[in-house]
C-alpha cells in the first residue's frame, strides 16, 4: 500500500462500495456491542464508541474477568485482532464472509481466550434488523474501499480533533459510533435539553440519554437513505430559531430538511485546494449558528 499522506482524501462513491459498507457496518456493531457489554455506562453512551487508530478502528482497553481486553479492526492487513493481557492474540480474517460467520468466529475467539461475552444480537439504527447469527445477506468485503474509508476517517479525525480544542466547555472525544456508522464530535452549551422524542430504529431511552444536554454536533457519514453520497454533517439539538437560515460556509453546504442537518458533500472537501480549510469553515460556521441562535455563553465557552 502506498504510504498515506496528510493530503490523502480518497474518492468514496457510495454505490461502488455499498455492499461492503453494509457488511462492515454489521461487523462494527458486533464489536461495538461487545464494548457496550463490558464497559460501565458513561454519559451520552460515550462508553460504547470505537476510535480511529493508526491501522483502523479500536475499542481501546476494556476490562473483563480481571483482565484487559482490546479488539481492533486492522484495515491495513485486514484482520480483526483480539488482544488480552496474558496470552497470544487471536486474529480473524476480514474478507468476504457473512455477518453470521464473522459473529460466530468472533465469539468463539473470545471463548477460547476465556473471555465469553453475551450481547444482544439485533442490530440498531438500521431498518433491516437481521440478528447477527442469522445474517446471511451481508457478506461483501472490498479491501480497497475499506482502506479508502479508513483513510478518510483518519483525516476527518485529525481536523475534528483540532476543532474540538477551540472550546473550554464540555466537548466529546472524537467518536466512531457504530450504530449510525459515523465519526462525530460534539460541543455542549452546559444547559439541559428537552426530552428527545426518539429516532427511527433506536429505543427512545437511548436517544433521551444521548441528547440530555444541548448540543452542537458535527461529523462524517458515508451516506445512505435520502443521502446518496458521503457527507460531512452538522446539527443542533434542540434546533434554535434561525438556525436553518444562518449563513454557513462554504457555499456548497446546505440544510437538508428531511435529515434536519446541514450537509457538506465530501467531494467538495476532497477536491478543494485546501481540504482542511474548507472543512474547518463548515465546522466553525455551523457551530456559530447553533451557539448564536441558541444564545450560548460564547465568551465563557470558547477559547482563542
Amino acid at each position: 500500500m502506498t504510504p498515506m499522506t496528510v493530503s490523502s482524501w480518497p474518492a468514496l462513491p457510495l454505490l461502488e462500495w455499498k455492499e461492503t459498507y453494509d457488511t462492515l457496518h454489521m461487523w462494527t456493531q458486533v464489536v461495538g456491542k461487545i464494548r457496550l457489554a463490558l464497559t460501565p455506562r458513561a454519559n451520552h453512551w460515550w462508553n460504547t464508541a470505537l476510535y480511529v487508530s493508526p491501522r483502523g478502528l479500536t475499542t481501546s482497553t476494556m476490562y473483563h474477568n480481571g483482565r484487559l481486553l482490546q479488539i481492533d479492526f486492522d484495515f491495513v492487513d485486514h484482520k480483526l485482532l483480539i488482544e488480552t493481557t496474558d496470552v497470544p492474540p487471536k486474529s480473524i480474517d476480514l474478507r468476504s464472509r457473512t455477518v453470521a460467520d464473522f459473529y460466530q468466529e468472533t465469539m468463539a475467539a473470545l471463548n477460547s481466550l476465556e473471555m465469553p461475552v453475551k450481547i444482544w444480537t439485533t442490530p440498531v439504527e438500521v431498518a433491516n434488523r437481521i440478528p447477527f447469527e442469522r445474517d446471511q445477506k451481508h457478506a461483501s468485503y472490498d479491501p480497497e474501499y475499506v482502506g479508502r474509508f479508513w483513510r478518510i476517517l483518519t483525516q476527518a479525525n485529525r481536523v475534528f480533533t483540532d476543532f474540538r480544542c477551540g472550546f473550554n466547555g464540555k466537548v466529546s472525544p472524537v467518536h466512531f459510533f457504530w450504530g449510525a456508522f459515523d465519526l462525530a464530535v460534539t460541543r455542549f452549551s452546559g444547559r439541559a435539553a428537552p426530552s428527545h422524542p426518539g429516532a427511527p430504529n433506536v429505543a427512545r431511552f437511548v436517544a433521551v440519554e444521548a441528547y440530555s444536554r444541548e448540543v452542537s454536533s458535527c461529523g462524517f457519514w458515508p451516506g445512505g437513505g435520502p443521502v446518496d453520497q458521503p457527507v460531512f454533517y452538522a446539527y443542533s439539538y434542540p434546533e434554535p430559531q434561525g438556525f436553518t437560515e444562518y449563513p454557513i460556509q462554504p457555499a456548497e453546504a446546505f440544510y437538508h430538511n428531511e435529515m434536519g442537518e446541514y450537509l457538506l458533500p465530501y467531494d467538495v472537501v476532497r477536491t478543494a485546494k485546501s481540504p482542511d480549510v474548507v472543512l474547518s469553515s463548515f465546522l466553525q460556521s455551523t457551530y456559530e449558528a447553533a451557539a448564536t441562535c441558541g444564545k450560548w455563553d460564547r465568551r465563557l465557552l470558547e477559547r482563542p
